[in-house]
């Protein structure tokens, strides 16, 4: 117990640190842009008034409300008092609906949408690697150019290909949105159909897009295993293929746990995006209405909350890999 003890301090060290520095910059970058929401709000506010003094008043009146009046570092302390009991203020781009208010309309479509997706490609892809390892012949080199070609297409020319091949040409799916624009949403089945038709072209889309890399990583740590020592000891010995093969790819998938840890801060980006192209209302979608309307406490909640969510996943990852891995538990003690 005392090495995993000394393995899981070091990850929470090293979560807790990288937690830190990502609410100081997502709290401080979104506030370096140049616009002023303020005074787009204090425009479309004032209208037609000509007033001088009374927009004056109307944009310190705003000022004060969002605190944007305060020295950075007060309202940097301010912004983590409120942080801790969820509340990320008012949102500036749709005065006066509440940022966590938002967040909370949307961070459940991301999370439905891509752990399932990011998980199921992640699956499919290390199940191709293992069989283009195994069988090898013609499904080796039909499998191994496919999985680089899609490895290497970025997240929205995927979302591209699908949307235009399977919804403006082939019409078997919905173009955008969750769900149809004329339902508002309701525990019905019409809606449910409506919110799985609109899921699919998202959902495989990312899916794709994380095949092809544990597809060619799952091949390479395969080909390695199936080539060890132990592998030619047992099959000398006269062990059934069947039981060799089991321990090997259960040592080959040990690698492929930490590169879903490592990659999957990028899977979620990418995730973002085909939200943004498909107009999901998720997280993607938020974020980016947010940054064209320099909404700062928009930005600044959903960039936390998904930074958030990689660390967790990653953290809890890296927890799983420590047990599966009994290496990690000796490797204290060195």
């Amino acid at each position: 117990m005392k090495g995993y003890r000394k393995y899981f301090g070091k990850k929470l060290l090293w979560f807790v640190i990288t937690f830190i520095v990502a609410v100081i910059l997502n709290f401080v970058l979104p506030r370096l842009m140049p616009a002023d929401p303020v005074a787009s709000i204090t425009g479309r506010l004032a209208g037609g008034n000509s007033d001088a003094s009374a927009v004056a008043e109307i944009y310190e009146r705003y000022q004060k409300e969002f605190g944007t009046d305060k020295p950075m570092i007060e309202q940097f302390i301010l912004f983590c008092k409120n942080a801790i009991h969820g509340n990320f203020g008012l949102s500036f781009s749709q005065y006066p609906r509440s940022v966590s208010n938002i967040i909370a309309s949307a961070i459940g479509w991301t999370i439905a949408l891509q752990f399932p997706a990011i998980i199921v490609g992640w699956l499919l892809g290390n199940i191709l690697g293992a069989l283009a390892a195994y069988i090898r012949k013609g499904y080796d080199k039909v499998l191994l150019p496919i999985a680089l070609f899609l490895g290497n297409v970025p997240a929205f020319g995927m979302a591209v290909i699908m949307l235009v091949v399977f919804g403006v040409y082939l019409k078997i799916a919905p173009l955008s949105g969750g769900y149809a624009f004329d339902m508002i949403p309701h525990l019905s089945w019409d809606f449910i159909k409506s919110v799985i038709s609109h899921y699919q072209l998202p959902f495989w889309s990312i899916v794709i897009i994380s095949i092809g890399g544990q597809a060619v990583g799952m091949r390479s740590m395969s080909i390695y295993e199936l080539n060890a020592d132990y592998v030619k000891y047992s099959r000398f010995l006269g062990i059934k293929d069947r039981k060799i093969v089991g321990y090997v790819f259960r040592n080959a998938m040990l690698p492929q746990v930490t590169g879903l840890a490592m990659s999957i801060g990028t899977m979620i980006g990418g995730a973002l995006v085909a939200e943004i192209i498909f107009s999901y209302p998720g997280l993607g979608s938020t974020m980016y209405s947010a940054v064209t309307a320099a909404d700062y406490p928009l930005i600044s909640a959903t960039t936390l909350i998904i930074t958030v969510m990689v660390l967790v996943v990653t953290f809890l990852l890296d927890i799983i890999y420590g047990f599966i891995d009994p290496r990690v538990k000796a490797a204290q003690f060195e």
